[in-house]
């Protein structure tokens, strides 16, 4: 098993240290200053993803039976050894002038996803760009949640076009909020509707409700995320109303194949993913604690079978709630609440899948089981 190195200071106090370095894995850093400190080791057995090395320091590491994966030449990093922020995607982006965000990281990477072949990479080059890219996504999305008591982990689907006027948007702001206060951490697909209306909970974490209803205000200027203002208002809040208390209790989990809709930057950590299989699997099975589903289409139906899969069968070795909101929309409008409820007789998970119109409901059954 290799121990990862994954910023300055670890890789400072392994270099201080009189052992020779072995079995190592080197993520994403800058070692052309350190190159003098490594000259004075041993170094073998080691993985190099994606530093900035020289080229003779590189092959001195192949020779002594390293393995050394350079950065490719993308507009993305191939290997990131940290989630993403609001921060890294939009980086340059000015809320006031809309054109800016055509030159931000996110969407130059987007850009470029579209012009290599979108879900079908042109190249064999690209493609193992964007699989090592998600790789490590997943090593950092890891480390990340395994600090976190996985039964508090809980993830918030639904609609990408949920307006933010609409009463279900304020429902699942309330149940983010109130999950955040009371310790539990909240995952979502990163994107807009349901998903924004999940971090914004989060973010107004400890704040009272009037100043969510006054931010809301702002935000229903562009409603949904095909109005020009969208990501404008959001950051308009986000300058109006900064966070108010310094905990990093969400996580967005996004996809460039949905590109066209910016990832909310209201999530304090953004994991985002080119492979959306990859992302929605994974996304479902790091929710141990339940996912609670706000009404959307043919996307959040699927997702609701794929969790639906993990607990028939413990794909994940566990079983865990299933919560519907909405009865009128799941049960009648939509009816996959009582298929589901079908499917799951006499497995562990039926009495797991719960329906419910109230905010108040959902918390309540969440924190009692």
């Amino acid at each position: 098993m290799m121990d990862e190195i994954e910023n300055r200071s670890e890789l400072k106090e392994l270099l201080a240290s009189n052992e020779n370095i072995n079995n190592y894995t080197f993520q994403g850093l800058d070692l052309n200053v350190f190159e003098d400190e490594f000259k004075k080791k041993k170094v073998k057995n080691c993985l190099f993803l994606a530093c900035e090395l020289s080229l003779e320091f590189q092959q001195n590491l192949v020779i002594n039976k390293n393995i050394v994966i350079p950065n490719f030449d993308v507009p993305f990093k191939t290997s990131v050894s940290e989630l993403y922020t609001k921060e890294i995607l939009y980086n340059g982006s000015d809320y006031q002038d809309e054109e800016s965000y055509y030159q931000t990281y996110d969407r130059v990477v987007y850009d470029h996803y579209n012009e290599t072949g979108k879900g079908n990479p042109s190249t064999i080059y690209e493609s193992l760009a964007r699989r090592l890219h998600d790789h490590s996504i997943t090593d950092a999305l890891t480390d990340k949640l395994n600090a976190i008591d996985s039964e508090k982990v809980i993830a918030i689907m639904g609609g990408h076009s949920l307006s933010r006027e609409s009463e279900d948007y304020f429902k699942i702001v309330k149940i983010a909020k109130e999950l955040a206060e009371k310790d539990y951490f909240l995952l979502s697909g990163g994107g807009p509707g349901a998903m924004e209306a999940t971090h914004l909970g989060v973010w107004f974490a400890e704040r009272e409700m009037h100043e969510i209803e006054e931010a809301l205000e702002i935000l229903k200027k562009a409603p949904t995320y095909d109005h020009e203002y969208w990501l404008s208002t959001a950051f308009e809040l986000i300058e109006k109303y900064p966070r108010k208390v310094n905990k990093q209790q969400d996580i967005g989990i996004p996809t460039w194949l949905y590109g066209h809709e910016p990832p909310t930057p209201f999530a304090s950590k953004i994991a985002k993913y080119f492979a959306n299989s990859v992302r929605e699997e994974g996304l479902l099975a790091l929710a141990k604690g339940g996912v609670i589903y706000a009404p959307g289409s043919a996307g959040t139906i699927q997702e609701i079978f794929q969790d639906a899969a993990q607990n028939h069968y413990k794909s994940y070795l566990i079983a865990s709630p299933m919560i519907f909101l909405n009865s009128y929309f799941w049960g009648i409008e939509k009816p996959v609440y009582p298929l589901l409820k079908q499917l799951a007789v006499g497995y562990e998970y039926s009495e797991m899948i719960q329906i419910f119109d109230t905010e108040d409901e959902i918390v309540e059954y969440l924190t009692s089981i």
